[in-house]
């Protein structure tokens, strides 16, 4: 049921933005060197590694420059990044790995591998479920730029307080998942979308 309800959403609403999808596109190719599209190595339900789309938010060699993840203020992030980060445009390409049945619309954030491999007992039990774009932990971390943005070692702070805080909750979704409270992360997701702190 909850692969059929990901499978329709994603797919009709692929349909509906594609004119969006297209201008941002254009609006991320022409603002700086590189693709429109970025892909991650992310590690899906099971172990197993698939490739995470996202709009290209940062420049062409951001990977070598810095960490995986980005604090607010970070200088790799592109003029045309920070707009779409701020109201989560860059995640919509996610929607084809939802149709492709990589992703889930609810589920745990995928994670990078290194990260994944420091908590291997806790991603034991989170990957049994397909990842999804938003959850629990995303809405609790809508402001993580900013968080680690504080930090001395932004890493560091991310590995050993960050990560743990969003695999508790986690495992928290896991104990509540269902169609209705998926939902309800659905809408309160939008919700914070349309009203950014």
């Amino acid at each position: 049921m909850k692969r059929i309800f990901d499978f329709i959403c994603c797919f009709v609403a692929l349909l509906a933005l594609l004119p969006l999808l297209l201008i941002l596109a254009i609006a991320v190719k022409l603002s700086s060197r590189g693709t429109a599209i970025f892909a991650q190595e992310r590690v899906g339900r099971s172990g197993r590694r698939f490739r995470l789309y996202k709009f290209r938010t940062m420049e062409v060699d951001a990977a070598l420059r810095g960490p995986a993840i980005t604090r607010g203020g970070d200088a790799r992030v592109t003029g045309v990044g920070k707009f779409l980060r701020r109201f989560k445009l860059d995640e919509l390409p996610q929607l084809w790995n939802v149709v492709k049945g990589d992703m889930s619309i609810v589920g745990p954030r995928p994670e990078v591998p290194k990260y994944v491999a420091l908590f291997p007992s806790e991603y034991e039990r989170v990957l049994t479920v397909r990842p999804g774009i938003t959850d629990l932990a995303t809405l609790e971390y809508r402001d993580e730029e900013a968080i680690l943005k504080q930090a001395a070692d932004a890493e560091k702070f991310y590995v050993e307080t960050v990560l743990p805080a969003k695999l508790r909750l986690n495992l928290e979704y896991l104990e509540k998942r269902g169609f209705f409270f998926d939902l309800k992360l659905i809408l309160l997701t939008l919700l914070r979308i349309v009203k950014p702190r």
